[in-house]
């Protein structure tokens, strides 16, 4: 059972399957991976990103907040075991946005070859990294609403620059399904086109809903899923409809992942997106 913000996703063939992997014949096909993303809304590259890298920010990123109460004591950083206590929100916020956020091993993570040149190739032009990157983990046994990312598209917040932005989410770390990886509403990015294109999604920034049932049905379409691994990405367009699974993890293992974004240097920016995450701006 496949749950998000309490609410039970339907396991009918019509509203759920699995996300379609980039076949490797296509990965250095440039106009191929834009039929897949055109066509798709997403990208899903299997093995990206290598190994160790991922595996040493996530020790980097553990090791920095145990002090806080993050993981459970006597466990490994790299197996981001929860803890079992309330946090120390004080020592928790300075370590998260005084320490990692702008720390050279995140910035690092995110200008890697695998990413920063493989975005230049892809764009074909000079490329602009925000600035503004989110990067989080999700403990077990939290569900109900506002726990879990809800239905959005990323446009409605980024609406001062270029609609071209894409976006990258990583997995910094294996995360199946029951760890709550994001999954995409299918097809969603050309009704969602469609309706900017008309000029009725002109919404202040804000989630769709925390119902993905009832938005697969609103839309007559799946939610996609699958299970990702360490050095897996995703990449998907500023239109598609996406959300976070509940972490139903029976060993008390945390989810932790990144989202970045990627543009052509050439075309407008969101000037919002050009200072480091912080607490102000919520969790």
């Amino acid at each position: 059972m496949l749950t998000s913000n309490g609410y039970e996703l339907a396991e009918s063939p019509d509203r759920l399957g699995q996300l379609a992997e980039t076949p490797d014949r296509e990965r250095g096909d440039r106009d191929a991976l834009w039929r897949r993303l055109r066509a798709q809304g997403y990208l899903l590259l299997r093995d990206q990103l290598p190994i160790e890298e991922v595996a040493a920010f996530r020790r980097f990123y553990f090791e920095t907040l145990a002090p806080a109460g993050v993981t459970r004591p006597g466990t490994g950083p790299e197996e981001g075991i929860a803890g079992p206590g309330p946090l120390d929100q004080a020592t928790y916020r300075q370590a998260l946005f005084g320490h990692i956020v702008p720390s050279s091993e995140y910035d690092r993570l995110c200008r890697l070859p695998a990413i920063a040149d493989w975005f230049g190739w892809f764009l074909g032009d000079d490329v602009h990294l925000h600035r503004r990157k989110i990067l989080r983990h999700t403990r077990p046994g939290q569900n109900g609403i506002g726990t879990a990312t809800q239905a959005h598209y990323d446009l409605v917040y980024l609406r001062d620059g270029t609609d071209r932005v894409l976006s990258m989410w990583i997995p910094l770390g294996d995360c199946p399904t029951t760890l709550g990886g994001l999954t995409y509403l299918e097809g969603s990015h050309r009704a969602v086109l469609a309706e900017e294109a008309e000029g009725r999604l002109q919404r202040p920034a804000a989630s769709i809903t925390a119902d993905l049932p009832g938005l697969a049905d609103a839309h007559d379409a799946r939610w996609l899923v699958t299970d990702y691994r360490a050095g897996d990405v995703m990449i998907h367009s500023a239109h598609i409809i996406h959300a976070a699974l509940d972490n139903v993890d029976p060993d008390g293992r945390m989810r932790l992942s990144t989202d970045i974004r990627y543009q052509r240097a050439s075309e407008p920016i969101d000037w919002r997106w050009q200072q480091h995450w912080h607490d102000r701006d919520g969790l």
